[in-house]
Order: structure tokens, then C-alpha cells, then sequence
């Protein structure tokens, strides 16, 4: 516990709150660590709260609560000074609202409550307002926890405690509200796989009723798993299911079979229900990020929400913003690859087209320390018609959240610092993919307007999934040089050669122009064995991918890179794998685009862009082959071409200059000491 700061103990600023949220983190961090640390395996529902939970830190609290909600209060009260008191609001325009809304008519979710960190500061903030417009301390806390706040958990100890802090925010204002059966809109999901249609069927209720109670507990059976991405498929007339359970409950007197408690359950759910079928006008959360989804759990996702299922926060990012009403906002904190790689480029499209990014904060690539995940935070607005957004840029600013916080406020206080951005989101559409690249110079927005995309001048293609490296690979002096073929220019010369095992480009540690020849493959009989390898069960588990592409000659680069692109030349007689990434001749003739192109992407060009299409340390083929490739003079790109040319010659030479190259002829120094004792001529 030496990691949490004293501050957080302080009750006189909310420490009570802050000291809640890491007990309950650290209390969870075992179980946590041994979910997520699982090597390749699917989290089981019963694993999925510890796997997901994390504490999220204050002022990132701050700045999507103050950004949300304190924005949509300030857009329909236009003449409040609590702009004063939200310490987070980024600088921005705001658009003032065409219509009146009374404070209780507020309603604020987060949906992936846990210790109820996120609603707590909703509560102080509302606050604010309500003695703003006049309101007593007494009568706001009771407005506030019947009217304004709600929340959903699948973790019934987080539920818990996010019960019991807000209820101690509602004791903080109103003495005796404790005896007042004031109950917070807060719910915890629990499955209704114990309730039958018989048990329904047995309930004094209409019909119609027991139809649609059917309905709901069909829907809620995996709802501990499920949570807040339940998709009802029609509306429910939810006071009229509660009146009718609430009379069944008074009716029944002998529960023999446990009716009470089964009435009891459903009358909980259809209250979720309602909170799932109501829009908000602010919803704020910090969803749980799990892409390793067992297999109930995906079909449920690929199902329901396929455009948008390769991670459990880009569907609460879709679900959250569909639920705001009309010009509401929706904030989150998740990790920032949703902006750049392929899997999201569905959702980051969608939003795009439908909503506004109201403002994003992108952090330093580790600065989060309770995830493995590079970071962001940022607010949505359900408008398609305001495209400008405010967006800062933490990349440079290493140490932790702390620099990160300091670094906001700067920026709210000085909006002209660099790092600071005002971007229009139609930007994001005119390149490939629609990155969220708000930093782009328009020039260069431009030349992917104008330019050729790199896959109209070579091809990118991603190579061989072996299904078990450790059986198929080998480091190519681990056999004998007799068994390897290294001049094989095509399937057909790798069948006739009758050789076991041929060179392999696994991608590598960063290095430029040549090198990485580290490894050979069993490619044997047109790789028989590699092509017939399967489970347990029977099920394929390689891949080879565009073999009309092996051996042929490349220029490549490694997937997974440490921040900086490196490409590399990789000779005739290789086959690539699928973190080997390569890119080929169009015509596979002789061809000087493949230098041409070597040469370009060297340059800080090359990195510069990279950096900008996909700042995360693994470049995919989709990053590469949206490549704009402006139209050269014959004179420059002979130029780069005939430099590309030195450099592979001289890197060559460093490569080959090693033992552990397969072209090693004798150490460097002892050709310099014989050249040395030579005598003179």
C-alpha cells in the first residue's frame, strides 16, 4: 500500500472516496494478476470482475465528469459561473442549448460503476449546480441520489461499496437521511438462469405480463457475465411489470417453492431494465478491456455487436453513446489503440459519421501503470454537426500519471502550448482507415488526398503461421547446412531441391537496410507437415498465407518494433511469416520501386508518418499499405534508389561480419592484423 498517495486518506478532499476505490483495487490484485496473466487462455465468467476491475484515477475522473456533465450543464445554463469550479474543463466553444432542462431531469450513468468513484464526484459536482440555482444542502443530496445518478456492476462487493459511498455522500449533506428509506439507482446484475417459464407461468400476472418477464429472464440468464451489454430487443413497459410483481409479492403467502425470492430477483432486473432502456443525458464510465473473451461470451458479442467486438471497451464505447439523448455526452477512459489499428476502424468510422469527439486526452504510452495498455480519455457528443474538438497530446511526457495531470492543467491554462490541438474530425476521413490523428499537418492530410496509396506501388502481404514455432523453427545453426536450402527462388524450386529446411524471415530486432537472417523453416514437401499440422481436436492450426509470394525478393520490417519503423532488404529464398512483414514487386520482375521504396521509408518520413497512422509498437500491413507516395522525379528516385543500393552493401557487410551470420568468413580483426604484417611491396 506505500504506492497510494496520503492525500487520498483525506476526507476533506474526498479522500474517502480515493481510499475505497485502491482498498478494494489492492484487495483484488491477486486474483487480478492471476486472471490476466493467464498465458493465451479466454477469462471465465467468474473471473471477469477481477480481470477487469481497475480503480480509476481521480483527476481522469475529474476531467470526463467535468468535460460531460459540467459541459452539458454550462451549454443549457448559459449564464452560470461554474465553470470556476470545474478545474478539468479543456478549452473549447460551447454550444449553447435551444431548450431548458430542470437540474432533476439530469440523469448520469456509468454503467461499469465499480467502487462508485465516478458517481461520487458526479454527486459534488451536481452539487455545485443545484446551489447554484438555489437549492438547500439537505433537499439537493436527496435530488440528487433519487433523481441524477446511476449505476450498473456485475461485481456485487464493488456494488457494495459504491452503495455505501454514496449513501456516506448523502449522510455528508442530510443527517438524518439514513432513516429516510432513500435507496441510490444503483444495480447489480444477477443471473436469472435459476427462474423457469414454469415459475412465470405460476405468477398471479396477466398474460402479457408473463410474456414478457419470460422475455427478460431468457435475456438476463447470463447476466453476470453479460453486464451492461445486454441487448434488449424492444422496449418494456417497466411500471406496469412493477405494479403486477409487486401485487404478486403481497398476494403470495406460503412460499414453499421460494416464489418470494424469485419475484424478489425479477423485480431487481426489470429496475436494470429500465436503466438500460432509458437514455441519458450524460453517461461516463471506464469500461473493462478484455479482448480474451471465453466462448459464450463472444458469440453473444459477435452477435449482437460484430462491428465493434474486438475488445469489450470498444462495445461499451458504441453502447454508451447510443444511449445519450440528443446532444448528451458520453466520456470513457480506455486504451488509446481504438484510434489507430484495423480492428476499430468500424467503430472509429461510426463515430465519426454520428457523433462529435468533444475532446480527447491521449497519455504517454506507459503512464498508466495499473494497465498494460497505453491510455486514453476523451467525451463524445451525440451531435454530427460540431466537428471541432479539443485534443491534447501527453506523448512526450514521461512518469507517470501525476506528470500527466500536471501536464492537463497546464494545458487548461495555457491553451496555445503545442501540445494542444483544435481539429476538425472530417480530417480523420480523408485518410485511409480514419486514424484519429489530430496532430497531422494539413499538408499532410493533403498528400494522402493526393498521393498513391503504397499498395499501388509494391505489395504488402502478411506470409506463414506455422501453428508451433517451436516445432517447425529452428535457428539456422541449429542443423546442418546440408539440409538448408538458401537459394530457392519458388515453390516449385523449393519441391524439386528435396531440402528439409529453407531460410525464414521472422521480423526481428530493429534494423535497417539488411539483417535479421536468423532462422530456417521446415518447408519439406511443399511444407507437408506444416500444412496438415492440427489439434487435439482436428482442427487446422497453420496458416500458410500468399505462398506465391515465397522466396521471392522483399523489403520487410517487424511487426512488433520498440516505437521506431526500421525496413530492411531481404534477399531471394525466404519465406516470410506473419510478423515478418513483407511487401513485394508488383510485377516481380526486375523492379527498382522495391529500392525506391526502401530508401523512402528509412527516412524520418518514413517514422514521422508510422508514428502518426499507428503509434503503438506493432505496425500492421494496413499501417504500410495506406502509405502515401507522392510522384517522384526519375532523377530523385534514382537517387534514393542508388543510395538504398550502398546502404544494403554496407549493412551487408556489419551483418555478415558476425559468427552468427550463415555468409560469416573469418573475424574483421584478423584480416586488418594480417593486412597488417604483409610486407611492403
Amino acid at each position: 500500500m506505500t504506492d497510494v498517495s496520503e492525500a487520498d486518506f483525506d476526507v476533506q478532499h474526498e479522500g474517502q472516496v480515493e481510499i475505497i476505490g485502491w482498498l478494494y483495487q489492492y484487495y483484488n490484485e491477486e486474483p487480478h494478476n492471476a486472471v490476466v496473466n493467464i498465458n493465451g487462455g479466454a477469462v471465465k465468467k467468474s473471473d471477469i470482475p477481477a480481470a477487469t476491475q481497475l480503480f480509476t484515477t481521480d483527476w481522469v475522473v475529474r476531467y470526463m465528469v467535468d468535460n460531460s456533465l459540467g459541459r452539458f450543464y454550462l451549454e443549457h445554463n448559459g449564464d452560470s459561473a461554474i465553470a470556476e469550479k470545474l478545474d478539468y474543463l479543456l478549452p473549447g466553444e460551447l454550444t449553447p442549448a435551444d431548450n431548458q432542462i430542470e437540474l432533476d431531469q439530469i440523469k448520469v450513468l456509468d454503467n461499469a460503476m465499480g467502487s462508485g468513484h465516478i458517481l461520487v464526484y458526479a454527486f459534488d459536482v451536481l452539487m455545485e449546480m443545484y446551489l447554484e440555482q438555489g437549492y438547500s444542502n439537505r433537499d439537493a443530496a436527496i435530488s440528487i441520489i433519487k433523481h441524477n445518478l446511476f449505476g450498473l456492476e456485475i461485481d456485487r462487493r464493488a456494488y457494495q461499496l459504491a452503495y455505501f459511498a454514496l449513501m456516506m455522500k448523502l449522510r455528508q449533506y442530510h443527517r438524518r437521511a439514513l432513516t429516510m428509506n432513500i435507496v441510490p439507482n444503483i444495480y447489480v446484475f444477477e443471473d436469472t438462469d435459476n427462474i423457469s417459464k414454469e415459475d412465470i407461468d405460476g405468477l398471479a400476472v396477466a398474460s402479457s405480463i408473463k410474456q414478457d418477464l419470460t422475455e427478460i429472464a431468457n435475456d438476463f440468464a447470463n447476466a453476470r457475465m453479460l453486464g451492461s451489454i445486454i441487448k434488449l430487443n424492444r422496449n418494456f413497459d417497466v411500471p406496469t411489470l412493477k405494479n403486477e410483481l409487486t401485487s404478486a409479492l403481497a398476494a403470495s403467502s406460503l412460499d414453499i417453492f421460494g416464489t418470494n425470492q424469485k419475484i424478489v430477483k425479477l423485480l431487481d432486473v426489470v429496475d436494470i431494465v429500465n436503466v438500460l432502456q432509458t437514455k441519458f443525458e450524460v453517461v461516463v464510465t471506464n469500461p473493462p478491456y478484455l479482448n480474451r473473451m471465453d466462448k459464450p461470451l463472444k458469440d453473444y458479442v459477435k452477435k449482437n455487436y460484430n462491428a465493434y467486438s474486438g475488445d469489450m471497451f470498444s462495445v461499451f464505447i458504441w453502447i454508451n453513446v447510443n444511449m445519450t439523448v440528443k446532444n448528451g455526452y458520453s466520456a470513457y477512459m480506455t486504451p488509446f489503440v481504438w484510434m489507430f489499428i484495423k480492428t476499430y476502424e468500424a467503430l472509429r468510422i461510426a463515430i465519426l459519421d454520428q457523433f462529435s469527439i468533444s475532446s480527447l486526452v491521449q497519455m504517454e504510452y506507459s503512464a498508466f501503470e495499473e494497465a498494460t495498455v497505453p491510455i486514453n480519455t476523451f467525451v463524445l457528443k451525440n451531435s454530427s454537426t460540431e466537428h471541432v474538438g479539443t485534443y491534447i497530446k501527453l506523448s512526450d511526457f514521461k512518469g507517470g500519471m501525476e506528470i500527466q495531470r500536471q501536464r492537463v492543467i497546464d494545458a487548461i491554462n495555457n491553451p496555445e502550448l503545442k501540445y494542444v490541438y483544435r481539429t476538425n474530425q472530417t480530417n480523420f476521413e480523408k485518410i485511409p482507415g480514419s486514424p484519429i490523428v489530430y496532430w497531422a499537418p494539413r499538408s499532410l492530410i493533403q498528400d494522402f488526398v493526393g498521393g498513391l496509396p503504397m499498395d499501388k506501388v509494391v505489395k504488402p502481404k502478411v506470409g506463414l503461421q506455422t501453428g508451433d514455432n517451436n516445432r517447425f523453427l529452428r535457428q539456422w545453426f541449429e542443423v546442418g547446412f546440408d539440409g538448408i536450402k538458401f537459394d530457392a527462388t519458388s515453390i516449385n524450386d523449393s519441391v524439386l531441391s528435396n531440402k528439409k529446411w529453407f531460410p525464414y524471415n521472422k521480423g526481428g530486432s530493429f534494423r535497417k537496410w539488411y539483417g535479421n537472417y536468423d532462422y530456417v523453416v521446415n518447408w519439406e514437401h511443399d511444407g507437408r507437415e506444416i500444412r496438415n499440422f492440427r489439434d487435439d481436436k482436428g482442427k487446422l492450426r497453420s496458416r500458410p498465407q500468399n505462398t506465391d509470394y515465397y522466396f521471392r525478393e522483399a523489403i520487410t520490417w517487424s511487426d512488433v518494433n520498440s516505437g521506431h519503423f526500421s525496413l530492411r532488404y531481404r534477399e531471394p529464398g525466404s519465406i516470410h511469416d506473419v510478423k515478418g512483414m513483407s511487401a513485394f514487386s508488383i510485377t516481380n520482375e526486375n523492379d527498382s520501386s522495391l529500392f525506391w521504396i526502401l530508401g523512402l521509408m528509412n527516412s524520418p518520413i518514413g517514422d514521422y508518418v508510422f508514428n502518426m497512422l499507428n503509434p503503438t509498437i506493432s505496425l500492421q500491413v494496413g499501417n504500410f499499405q495506406t502509405f502515401p507516395v507522392l510522384n517522384a522525379s526519375k532523377k530523385i528516385r534514382n537517387i534514393s534508389e542508388k543510395k538504398s543500393i550502398e546502404n544494403i552493401k554496407l549493412t551487408r557487410a556489419d551483418w555478415n561480419v558476425s559468427e552468427l551470420s550463415w555468409d560469416f568468413t573469418t573475424l574483421s580483426f584478423l584480416t586488418d592484423i594480417a593486412d597488417h604484417k604483409q610486407p611492403p611491396p
